[in-house]
């Protein structure tokens, strides 16, 4: 946002505040300025009067100029397209230096004499207005040939440019700066006179707007004669300053006014207007994406969105002032992916609502230049319903952390346009301006008067810390996760750290899950990474592959992170990956260590996660599955994940060995208080039973039959070998080992006998299976 000392002048009087005093008060209320310059004309230009011009005898493009500057009539050579006798020019004399590398000499051009210099705008340091000289005019002030121009105030100004942030759109206008101004310093902003010159007819007579019942934006029209309209070139300057000069004083005009006012302003020339009975007719239609349209012969705008530049072929224009909520109107575009023009930066942060202000703002000033105003108006204004918020002034010096008396709190809202009604017990019942739309609770009002009052003015207090309870889910999930950590990395796992985003396409095609289209990234920061992952697998799979690719012949890792599902719910998995050889080359293995295989795998996922158990899968998910290498993780009874050998297939796309991965929810996994009990001080037994069982029995169920037998004896119980041949047929050799052990006393062979005989009758009854012969 970029406003100047003499165009800031216009709305509120700080001819006695100095400018770097404006610039720390703006950065102490939160409006950083970004830069400040300053324009001073340099001595020896001053005011002249171009009385005669003539082509130059040996040069098409140079005129011969007879220039008045005051004390004497000076002979100017000069090559611009657009002087002309009469005007009033910026002339540097002979002797003027207009920056360290040029001043001005006499001179000779093709053979003729010249004195002096006439001047562009550039030449002068100010913003560029064309490729000829300045035409100057008594906008500046009253002109006075031969005075110099760096007697001219107008000229000679402080241009500040502001960095706004993004909710600051009341900002975005030389009155919004005043505002803030006036607050700070307790200034009055100048009021401004309206008064209009009229045309004859009313705008009735002339033009009717046509408007839908569902448009949303406010609007407010009128209908003005431009044809003795000619924008001041002090105002055309200012325009140049922020970098809208068109060169086309309609537009130029209509760019100063948003600027100075807020207001949003747009033009239609009144040919391109539809016509009806010999009225001229604009339609205002949405659109199929929701949009505010004007339509006349053809579309003219979208409002707020874009705005089409006004080409010069008629007098008569009908001007528009709108304003729409900026937060529907941001959503709708994010929405809709809408392409936008460069009035959207103004109407996405909040341009001023007050249009009807606006729109006299702008009529009287091009009154004053020429133009000529319809009577009457044809408005569409939306009812914007008015916010209310009640805020406790103790609540509110305890945000602040000092004690700022009640009128000043009062003072400093009304000063910044809030309308405050004291209520009981220290409450204020404040009304919030339509043009704060940032303004949403009392976090924001502390804010402003925070701003206002200067954080350089709040006293610094220690902090005060009160020890408490911190522990919750929270604190206890970072307890089990590193924990987990450390045993992962014991059992020779590496943690990984992957984006929560991944490939959809690779996604499908592996048969995993991915998020329902309607809620998926809308724009995702790589093609690559166009999704949220439903699983981490896929990550660490082109991990392991990148690995093996720069010659790593084995890769374990691990990572527990965020999965989000296809309905976009988030949780949390723990997942594992080993790759290739289980250990590193050594004497021991004769320099070709095997590679890792599905026990060793699973023991190593056990060692880091804790004690859980495995049962076939019944149905297989996805493609990485292999499909005789797979089981469930049951923990608590609960499926809470998988772990499996990695496809054939898919390792060998992925240019991978014997692969082996596991997935679990990380929330299923314990992470309980241990317990202490004490141990029995006599004598272990080990004792083997190797009973013949069904091939397709599952070990779990005799598990389950063992684990229901009430022998206090029985301390612990595991598979330690499998084995069948030709003899056995169907069925297979199961050798379970038994840890068997009293609390109370050293087991005899009749307490080791009696607990056996117990496993065997259970295990006969309940499956029918029994010793091997």
């Amino acid at each position: 946002m970029i406003v100047t000392r003499k165009w800031l002048e216009e709305f509120i009087d700080i001819s006695k505040i100095s400018t770097d005093d404006i610039c720390k008060t703006l950065n102490s209320i939160g409006l950083e300025v970004d830069s400040v310059k300053e324009v001073r004309i340099a001595s020896k230009v001053v005011v002249g009067k171009v009385l005669e011009k003539e082509k130059h005898p040996d040069a098409d493009k140079l005129n011969i100029c007879q220039v008045d500057v005051g004390d004497e009539t000076v002979q100017i050579v000069c090559g611009a397209k657009n002087v002309d006798a009469g005007q009033y020019v910026p002339v540097a004399k002979v002797g003027c230096k207009l920056n360290d590398n040029f001043k001005i000499k006499k001179a000779k051009l093709r053979g003729v004499e010249s004195n002096g210099m006439i001047c562009s705008s550039t030449e002068l340091g100010l913003a560029k207005l064309n490729d000829g000289i300045l035409e100057l005019d008594n906008s500046i002030g009253k002109l006075k040939i031969g005075k110099e121009l760096n007697e001219y105030p107008l000229l000679n100004d402080d241009i500040i440019e502001i960095e706004l942030t993004a909710n600051r759109g009341d900002c975005l206008s030389i009155n919004g700066i005043a505002r803030e101004l006036s607050a700070f310093y307790n200034i009055p902003i100048i009021e401004k006179e309206k008064n209009l010159d009229n045309n004859e007819l009313g705008i009735g007579q002339f033009l009717e707007v046509e408007c839908e019942s569902s448009i949303e934006s406010s609007l407010l029209f009128k209908a003005i004669d431009f044809t003795d309209f000619k924008l001041p070139v002090l105002y055309k300057i200012r325009v140049g300053e922020i970098d809208k000069f068109e060169e086309n004083d309609i537009n130029d005009a209509i760019s100063y006014s948003i600027h100075s006012h807020g207001v949003i302003l747009n033009s239609y020339a009144n040919e391109d207007a539809d016509t009806d009975d010999g009225l001229s007719v604009l339609h205002v239609k949405k659109d199929k994406d929701g949009f505010d349209n004007i339509y006349g012969k053809e579309h003219l705008s979208t409002i707020s969105i874009e705005h089409k530049k006004t080409k010069v072929q008629d007098n008569i224009f009908i001007v528009e002032a709108s304003y729409i909520n900026p937060e529907k109107l941001s959503k709708r575009v994010f929405e809709t992916k809408k392409k936008t023009g460069d009035i959207y930066y103004r109407t996405s942060r909040g341009s001023e609502p007050d249009i009807k202000q606006g729109i006299d703002c702008f009529t009287t000033f091009i009154s004053k230049y020429g133009a000529k105003i319809y009577n009457g108006a044809e408005a569409f204004v939306e009812d914007i319903e008015k916010k209310y918020l009640d805020i406790n002034i103790d609540k509110i010096n305890s945000i602040i952390g000092q004690d700022i008396p009640k009128a000043q709190i009062e003072n400093i809202l009304n000063a910044l346009g809030f309308e405050v009604k004291e209520g009981l017990n220290n409450v204020f019942s404040i009304q919030i301006p339509l043009h704060r739309h940032d303004i949403k609770n009392m976090a924001d009002v502390t804010e402003e008067i925070v701003r206002i009052v200067g954080i350089d003015n709040i006293k610094a207090k220690p902090l005060a810390i009160d020890e408490v309870n911190r522990f919750n889910k929270t604190s206890a999930n970072l307890i089990k996760k590193n924990k987990i950590r450390r045993k992962a990395i014991e059992n020779g796992f590496y943690e990984t750290l992957t984006y929560v985003f991944s490939n959809k396409e690779n996604l499908k095609k592996y048969g995993f899950d991915v998020v329902k289209e309607e809620l998926d990234v809308l724009n995702p920061i790589v093609n690559e990474l166009n999704t949220l992952r439903t699983t981490i697998l896929l990550n660490l799979v082109e991990a392991c592959s990148n690995n093996f690719k720069q010659g790593i012949k084995s890769a374990a890792f691990f990572e527990i992170g965020k999965v989000i599902n296809i309905n976009r719910e988030e949780s949390f998995k723990i997942s594992f990956i080993h790759s290739g050889s289980k250990e590193e080359e050594s004497f021991t293995n004769a320099g070709k260590p095997a590679n890792i295989d599905f026990f060793e795998f699973s023991k190593r996922v056990l060692n880091s996660i804790g004690k859980f158990e495995l049962e076939p899968m019944h149905s297989i998910k996805n493609s990485f599955i292999h499909p005789y290498q797979n089981a469930n993780v049951i923990i608590d009874g609960k499926v809470v994940g998988f772990i499996c050998k990695l496809h054939p297939s898919i390792a060998t796309e992925f240019d991978l060995p014997d692969t082996f991965i596991a997935e679990i929810d990380f929330d299923a996994i314990k992470d309980d208080l241990i317990k202490v009990h004490t141990t029995s001080k006599f004598q272990a037994s080990r004792k083997d039973l190797s009973i013949i069982a069904p091939k397709n029995m599952p070990y779990i169920e005799i598990k389950k039959v063992i684990n229901s037998i009430e022998d206090t004896n029985i301390k612990q119980f595991n598979l330690i070998d499998i084995y069948s041949d030709e003899k056995l047929k169907e069925s297979e050799s199961l050798t379970i080992r038994f840890i068997l052990q009293n609390d109370e006393k050293t087991l005899e062979e009749e307490d080791i006998t009696s607990t056996m005989n117990k496993i065997l009758e259970k295990l006969d009854t309940e499956l029918g299976i029994g010793l091997r012969e």
